[in-house]
């Protein structure tokens, strides 16, 4: 009769130690989407359209927003047209169109089928980030600031049902970056990342009715938000998340991460925060609403700190630029 010790040997000679802690990885490598020697800049915000199985890339340098198959990685379409840099992309199913900030000052929208342009919204130089408000069928879009010469910003807001901006909020900031949304409240937060704050907005009055100072990391860039349990996640460039309690504005803790955040995420029901950074990505689990588990580290590679998780498919996309011999990457990540 084998001894415990040989059956041992002999399971793990099945199975490498390898592929044993590759299985308890948070995220696995499980396709790289390759693109051409002409993607040679730096990438911005994913957007997503499940229904039509397209994920949505935006290379800065090359102008145009590239449509890949969400599923399989094949190349589907490139939407030129864009007179600057493509900054985010938002996808409204209903209507089928897309909104693609444009560096340049505007808000293009486009037609989800053929992918004309349709609309341009008028904005101020570097229009970059933008959310969603599903409750009012709203994008909230940061433009102005100090890369357009300006010593405020504008949180302009458009509805995506009409294509009309039907009011602009003035922000005391050279620099605005990222923002979450309450569902059950009128409060919306945003970064001030020339200041190192987070702005309260009420999106009723629309006005910013507090500030809270971010004190324990620098640069605050991205941004996630788990509303149920009254916690907001700052991603920090110094290479941190700053854990904040909406209820109180108090900084509870900081969570380490690579540094040169772009990109976070909440999942609500994992209970899991995804963060990209120069080079890697983490991935923290929520123990409970003062304690938080990291779940592992992937290297991805230099600069590559444009992400978008999407539970309902269980991936986690990178965007990886061009470096060296390596041309451009996308990055697909299976969730485990």
């Amino acid at each position: 009769m084998k001894s415990c010790r040989a059956v041992i040997m002999a399971v793990l000679a099945l199975f490498p130690l390898k592929a044993l802690t590759q299985a308890s990885d948070p995220l696995s490598l499980v396709q790289i989407i390759k693109l051409s020697p002409d993607f040679t800049g730096h990438f911005d915000h994913f957007g997503v359209d499940l229904k039509h199985n397209r994920l949505f890339a935006t290379p800065l340098d090359h102008k145009t927003v590239e449509v890949f198959n969400i599923r399989n990685g094949r190349h589907v379409y490139s939407i030129a047209g864009i007179a600057g840099e493509p900054h985010a992309v938002v996808y409204r199913g209903d209507i089928n169109k897309i909104y693609v900030t444009d560096g340049e000052g505007s808000l293009r929208v486009m037609n989800g089928r053929s992918y004309d342009i349709i609309r341009t919204v008028k904005l101020l130089p570097d229009a970059s980030s933008m959310g969603y408000d599903q409750g009012s069928k709203y994008l909230y879009i940061d433009n102005g600031g100090k890369e357009a010469g300006l010593e405020y910003s504008m949180l302009s807001i458009v509805d995506t049902t009409q294509g009309d901006k039907v009011a602009e909020i003035k922000m005391d900031s050279t620099a605005l970056e990222a923002m979450a949304f309450e569902r059950r409240t009128p409060r919306m937060y945003i970064n001030n990342r020339s200041k190192n704050e987070v702005a309260i907005i009420d999106r009723e009055k629309r006005t910013v009715v507090g500030t809270w100072p971010i004190t324990m990391g620098k640069a605050n860039k991205a941004m996630a938000l788990d509303e149920t349990n009254h916690r907001l996640f700052v991603g920090c460039r110094s290479g941190v998340i700053v854990v904040i309690n909406t209820k109180s504005g108090e900084e509870l803790q900081a969570l380490p991460i690579t540094k040169m955040v772009d990109d976070m995420a909440f999942e609500p029901s994992s209970g899991r925060i995804y963060a990209a950074g120069d080079g890697g990505a983490e991935v923290y689990q929520a123990i409970d609403t003062d304690h938080y588990k990291l779940l592992g580290r992937v290297v991805t590679g230099p600069l590559a700190k444009t992400a978008c998780l999407v539970p309902e498919i269980k991936r986690y996309f990178v965007a990886a630029p061009r470096d060296g011999n390596r041309n451009a990457e996308i990055l697909v990540y299976k969730v485990n």
